[in-house]
């Protein structure tokens, strides 16, 4: 009986402890390693970019290290072009992508998302020459945007639409905000769609465009990234972004890199 009672003892350790074992997660490693490393865009002001310095800054960024001081760990920054924000967390480079990366569903199975960190409006930004001024204008035209946005996919599906009756038009897909922004001063698009945040800096960098109005899309709600299977980090993420809100710290971030009055990241009948 005593020695049932010993392997049995010996067992519930042994049990405990693979328990344990079992219940680290990519928020333990995260703590443990002392770094949080964050994907970030920096081609995408002013969410992220590098100040003069080369230094990098935006709300992205700042949002990172709020989410690491939260941690009690070093952020570091992993720049990540738009196209390798999911890739780079499925490869293990960098752990939370702060990258105003679009909830959609199809990205969901393969990736986890939090609540919403930030919401966006689309514009229409013109060459000044293109004769551009409504939505409708671009029927017939070629226009473009970073490929996968959710600005591209919207304005893809209404080329194609758009093709279909007849109407006419091409879709081109780039790598980069930048890019896109190039390849309209070149002349190979004579428009773009754009979140909202980020026309006040395109017509300031690039004389020859203007903002001719808003697009009809719905409101482009983003998420933190991170590993679907990672519950921990996701619902630790989740209430990190609340912390946030109620603070006052998000509208803060807000003012200082966007300017105006706060986006409302309630969606009506889902997220109070």
């Amino acid at each position: 009986m005593k020695r049932f009672a010993k392997i049995l003892s010996v067992s519930t350790v042994c049990v405990g402890v693979s328990a344990g074992a079992a219940m680290a997660d990519k928020l333990d490693d995260i703590i443990a390693a002392g770094v949080l490393r964050c994907a970030v865009m920096l081609d995408f002001a002013p969410m992220g970019f590098r100040n003069e310095a080369h230094e990098p800054v935006g709300f992205d960024v700042d949002t990172c290290n709020d989410l690491a001081a939260a941690l009690g760990v070093t952020a570091e920054i992993v720049e990540t072009p738009l196209i390798d924000r999911i890739p780079a967390l499925l490869s293990g480079r960098a752990d939370v992508a702060v990258a105003s990366a679009s909830d959609t569903l199809e990205r969901a199975k393969t990736i986890g998302f939090t609540v919403p960190y930030f919401a966006f409006t689309s514009v229409i930004l013109a060459r000044s020459d293109a004769g551009i001024t409504t939505y409708d204008d671009l029927k017939g035209k070629v226009v473009g945007t970073p490929a996968g946005s959710a600005e591209g996919i919207a304005l893809q599906a209404d080329v194609t639409q758009w093709t279909a009756d007849g109407s006419g038009g091409e879709y081109k897909g780039f790598q980069s905000q930048a890019d896109t922004y190039l390849a309209m001063s070149q002349g190979q698009i004579v428009a773009t769609v754009l979140p909202s945040t980020l026309a006040a800096a395109a017509v300031e960098q690039n004389p020859g465009f203007t903002v001719v109005g808003d697009a009809p899309y719905v409101i482009d709600y983003v998420g933190l990234m991170a590993p679907r299977g990672e519950y921990g980090l996701l619902n630790y993420l989740d209430l990190f972004i609340n912390q946030q809100v109620r603070t006052g710290r998000y509208d803060e971030l807000y003012r200082q890199w966007i300017g105006g009055e706060p986006a409302s990241l309630t969606v009506p009948n889902v997220y109070r």
